[in-house]
């Protein structure tokens, strides 16, 4: 396995555990030990740490290590909204190239249906990723693509749909507008959707 793949392996590992609550804010986050875990050096651990930081997930501070920072509504729905807003974005100029992977972002859609009805929430959150990945990649803007990836949205859509009030299906079911309106080429509403779509999960923040 090469040294980038670890890497990505193992932010995407702890962006879960620290978003579903296996890692609470305060806890330190060992290189050695997580090391170990994926049977690994520590410099892609390191690197690991520091995308994670970048996201605001974790807090280095000298001689004190690595500790998971507190994940406010705030900057979860602050994330949201940055989704909207690329996405939106990418879709303008992803929809022609969309075209030619019409079926294939079809078949996403319909397995992750499959997996909500399933309730394979591990899964549809995948399915979920892909679908929008999808989207972005095919803006062919990497700038706007790493900053997407940075936002970790399939560890956030997995620890959503773990949560007793969610309602996987429907969750799935709004995207058909959205793969509708590419299948159409109609850019501006697939955008418009794209940007309701990800504000939709956005938990409301009480004003200080």
């Amino acid at each position: 396995m090469e040294k980038d793949r670890i890497c990505d392996l193992i932010r995407k590992a702890l962006t879960e555990r620290i978003l579903d609550g296996t890692y609470g804010a305060g806890d330190k986050l060992i290189e050695l030990h997580i090391a170990k875990e994926f049977g690994t050096s520590q410099a892609p651990v390191r690197e690991a740490l520091k995308e994670l930081e970048s996201a605001g997930l974790v807090q280095s501070e000298p001689y004190r290590g690595t500790r998971v920072r507190a994940v406010s509504a705030r900057e979860v729905r602050d994330a949201y909204f940055a989704r909207g807003l690329l996405e939106q974005g990418a879709v303008e100029s992803a929809v022609l190239n969309l075209q030619v992977h019409l079926g294939e972002l079809r078949a996403v859609y319909e397995a992750m249906l499959q997996a909500a009805r399933a309730r394979d929430y591990a899964m549809q959150a995948t399915c979920n990723h892909q679908f929008h990945r999808m989207i972005v990649e095919n803006s062919e803007n990497e700038v706007l693509l790493r900053l997407w990836d940075s936002l970790a949205f399939e560890a956030r859509t997995r620890a959503r749909l773990n949560r007793p009030e969610a309602d996987p299906e429907q969750d799935v079911l709004s995207h058909l507008p959205i793969l509708e309106a590419i299948e159409a080429g109609d850019s501006a509403t697939a955008g418009l959707l794209l940007r309701n779509h990800a504000n939709s999960f956005a938990p409301e923040v009480e004003e200080e």
